[in-house]
Formats: structure tokens, sequence, C-alpha cells
């Protein structure tokens, strides 16, 4: 299972997905004659669908390619509804549409670790929305604007020239476009190519289901992270999510996960499912003869170190999943892509405007993010190395533990404090407050904690943070400075300036500045899981 995230080992030798013909005399033009030209080919037709919408929003001619059919899954996405009103003010999706899509809206959720913290907040991932509805949507709005879908269209690679470049499908006609993207998503060869075939640097394991059976009055809320016991002797710490279904009043959700890494001694998913059943049930207080499981879900998301993800060809964009534009603790997908959909769609407008179109000119849409980044030493905390439990003496409780402390430590800083770090967007002060509060709180878990971490690891967070910190300072100049970046933007030539404004996405997104915080965000305004009861 690990080396089918990883994609293989890097030692394997294949040939490229993504060849690099640029300094060929061969043009695209000659090796597609005859194909349409488009401005951007989206490679990936669930997530890539709204890519695709947003992009043809903006006058450009795209073409969405799918191997299969372009449809989203019947399992629920569980995401927040700031998420969703991203994708709508990135120009893919109406707000009809988004709210058409939700089937399930709840309050509040719950965080709780075992033997210590609980506590609730209203509106965060909070909505169950059906990924039909959504892509169907979003696929309507790509055609509607002149957008081509390409379904039962798989590819065989890439080839990149001096003037286009050319998709090589299987057995049908060659595609030719100024900007390849890829939303692939965790399978992306011509990510795993990017990346040297190397193996995840992190795994976050999940496997659950989706079950009727549950007491309707009981299921009315979410439970968004829970331990509710000592860590596994598999070595793994579980975690559980759960939320109410869209499909009735008595379905229910549920996830347990675990974060690890790639490591060949760690067990398969089919180890924990197996302890999924047993825990479920002491979890949720059910029997499990009482429930009807209508889908079992599992899944492995690896996330890498080296992200967000830049092609070093020019033409290629990798975005979502496929550019790793998230924390390696959260499960990626639709609320990786959903924050920097705008900000993507905008720039990739721009750089084909200029025909500022290789390998540096498109990677500054995937720049580096230091508050992503930061979110790496959590990750070592939240996880056991392989033989940990088995160690005389090993503490089985110190993840739980150290979550309550920090979930204390944010809960008393207040809603401005844990909102904007459960939704993945920490910033300079968030984890300023968060961890400060902690080690006055609980100071005898701090060398237990830099431990777990490793010293190593904690001085790469700390060049992490204080980048942060000067992010939030060129952000705070950028934004209280608009007559002189108006000015700029006159002054200088057109690649100047679009990297200056790439460059303020980059400080405003890896600083955190983007995320706005208001009391309005914790007022719940609709329940729709008890309208249900």
């Amino acid at each position: 299972a690990m080396r089918a995230a990883s994609g293989g080992g890097a030692s394997e030798r294949r040939a490229p997905f993504v060849r690099d013909r640029e300094k060929e005399s061969a043009r695209a033009a000659d090796e597609a004659p005859g194909s349409a030209l488009y401005d951007v080919a989206v490679c990936g037709g669930t997530l890539g669908s709204f890519v695709a919408a947003a992009l043809a929003a903006r006058g450009l001619r795209v073409a969405l390619v799918e191997r299969g059919a372009v449809r989203g899954r019947e399992q629920e996405w569980n995401i927040s509804r700031a998420e969703l009103l991203d994708v709508v003010a990135a120009g893919a999706l109406t707000e009809a549409q988004a709210e058409a899509a939700i089937a399930a809206e709840f309050n509040p959720v719950r965080a709780a670790f075992y033997g210590g913290f609980e506590g609730t907040i209203s509106n965060v991932l909070n909505l169950g929305v059906s990924p039909a509805a959504l892509v169907d949507s979003a696929r309507e709005n790509l055609e509607s604007r002149g957008g081509d879908v390409l379904e039962n269209t798989p590819l065989e690679g890439i080839d990149v020239y001096a003037d286009g470049a050319v998709l090589r499908v299987e057995g049908g006609d060659a595609l030719r476009a100024r900007v390849v993207v890829d939303c692939m998503g965790n399978a992306s060869p011509a990510a795993a190519q990017f990346r040297g075939y190397a193996p995840p640097d992190a795994v976050c394991m999940v496997v659950g289901t989706c079950a009727s059976g549950f007491a309707p009055e009981r299921n009315t809320s979410g439970d968004l992270i829970v331990t509710d016991a000592p860590a596994s002797s598999l070595d793994l710490q579980y975690f559980w999510e759960a939320f109410p279904a869209g499909s009735g009043a008595g379905d229910r959700t549920t996830y347990m996960f675990s974060y690890l890494d790639a490591d060949e001694r760690r067990p398969s998913l089919e180890q924990m499912l197996e302890e999924y059943w047993p825990r479920l049930e002491a979890y949720q207080n059910v029997n499990l003869d009482d429930l009807e499981v209508r889908r079992l879900m599992y899944a492995i998301f690896p996330a890498y170190r080296d992200s967000p993800l830049r092609a070093d060809v020019s033409r290629v964009l990798c975005v979502g999943d496929a550019g790793g534009a998230q924390s390696p603790l959260s499960f990626g997908g639709f609320g990786a892509l959903s924050r920097h959909l705008a900000r993507t769609a905008d720039g990739l407008q721009e750089a084909l405007s200029i025909n500022a179109v290789d390998a540096d000119a498109l990677g500054m849409l995937s720049p580096y993010l230091p508050n992503l980044s930061a979110q790496w030493a959590f990750y070592d905390a939240m996880k056991l190395e392989p033989g940990a439990t088995a160690v005389p003496g090993y503490d089985k409780e110190f993840i739980s533990k150290m979550m309550s402390g920090n979930f204390a430590a944010m809960d008393a800083n207040g809603d401005r404090i844990m909102r904007p770090f459960l939704q993945d967007v920490p910033s300079f002060e968030v984890l300023g407050r968060t961890l400060g509060t902690y080690m006055l709180q609980a100071p005898l878990m701090v060398p237990s904690l830099v431990a777990a971490v490793g010293v190593g690891n904690l001085a790469e967070w700390a060049k992490h943070y204080a980048t942060m910190g000067a992010y939030t300072l060129a952000t705070k100049f950028m934004e209280g400075s608009p007559d002189l970046m108006a000015s700029l933007d006159e002054l200088l030539p057109p690649r100047r300036a679009y990297a200056l404004r790439r460059a303020f996405d980059a400080v405003r997104f890896g600083s955190g500045m983007d995320y706005e915080w208001s009391e309005e965000l914790a007022i719940v305004k609709s329940d729709r899981a008890k309208a249900r009861v």
C-alpha cells in the first residue's frame, strides 16, 4: 500500500510521462496537425472540473481531459462553508449551485482527547456536500462557457515543445494546449516524475463507513477530531471524525485515521480495518448488528515536505493534491484546491496573457508557503515510530495528552485562534499564541514534545515560523501601500509586474493573512441535520 502511495521506488527506471522537447526543432503544431489549440488542458476530471470552470470563466479556451467518466462520487465530502464559497468566488460555481449541493448541515462539531480536553466549535467542517452535484454543476458551467469535456480519454503522456504542449492520447488523436494543468491527484504520473518517484514523507491512512441505524435524535452533530483510547499496539494513534450523512436522519459517516510514514514495517489498510470494527462500537456506543453499512471507504493520503510542487519543465502546472498544496494533517482533496483556486486561475490567466509559460513563471503559482510547512512539526508529534509501543515505559497516552494541551491552549485564546488552525490556515499569531499558552499551561509536557518532534525538525519549524513573521510584515506593508503597489504595477514591464503580484500572493497566503476572521463565522444560521429529524 505504501508503494502504491508513492508510485514505486526512486531507483525504478521508467519512461517519462512528461517529455521535455523544447530544444528540439519539432513543433507541437507539426506533432498534432489539425488538432484544436486550447489555452489550457486540465487533466483529471473530478477536482479538475472546478479548475476548468474557473479558467473558462476568465475567457480562456479550456479542455477537461478525463480517462473515465467525469462524475463525482456518491460519498459526501465533509467541508466548511468558507471552502465552498471560495469555489464560488473563483467563478467555478454559482452560489445557488453550491447551496443545492449541500446534503447535510450540522452543528456543533466536537474535539475531544482521551482523558483530557473536550470542546465544540460551530461552522467548521460542518457540511456534507454531494461531489456528484458539484462536479455536474462545474461541468455545466465549463461547457456553457465554450469549454470541451473529453471523457474516456486516457493519456499516454505529455510532450512539451517551444510552441505548446501535446497530450498523447491512448488510441486517439493528440491534443494541443499552451499550458497543461495537472489535477490528477495523488496518483498523478506527472507529479510522481517531478518528485523523482520518491516515497512520501508522510501518510495519512483512513478507513471508514457510511452506515444507517444510528439514533436520529443523537445524530445531529459531528466530531472533528477525537481520540478515545491510547495508542494501538500497531504503533498507530487512531483519530476519529464523524458526521451526519445526507441520505437519512439515522445515517452517519465515520472515519478512523492515523498519521504515519511510508516505512515498510507499517500495518496495512486491511489490518487497520480489522481494528476499526470493534473500535467503532466503543466509540459510537453502538452494536454493529444494529447498523447497515451503505459504503465502506479506505484511502491513503501521501504528503511531501517539498511542497507545493513545481514542475521542472515549461507549460505544466500541478495543482490540488498533485501539487501538494496542503499540510500533512489534512486529507487534501477539495480543501487543498478551494483555498487556492481563485489565485491560481487569476495567475494562470495573466501568465497566458503575457506568454509567461516557462517553468520559472508557472512555478510562481506554486510558491513556498511557510504556514503549511510549519505544520510538519505537528505531524512529527502526532505519529509513533515503528516499535514505539513495545518500548518499556512508553506512554501510549502521550499523543492524546499533547493534543489535549494544544487544544486547551487554543481554547484559552478564543475563536480567533482556534478557528483558522482547524481550517488549516495557521498564522504567525495563531501559532505564537497557541504554543506560548501551551508552554505556560503544560510546562512539563514541553521536553517530551521536543523529543517527539526532534531537534532537527524543530529547527526547521523555527525557520518556517520566522519566515511566517517576515511574510506577515510584508503583507501588512503591501496591503497598507495600495498607491505604491498600483504605481509599480504601471511602471514595471509585464513580466516584472506578474512576478510582483505572485510575490504578493505568496506572502499573503504563506502567512495565513488571506484568512479573514470575524465573529460572524461562529454564528449558526441553519441546521439541516436537525431539520431532517
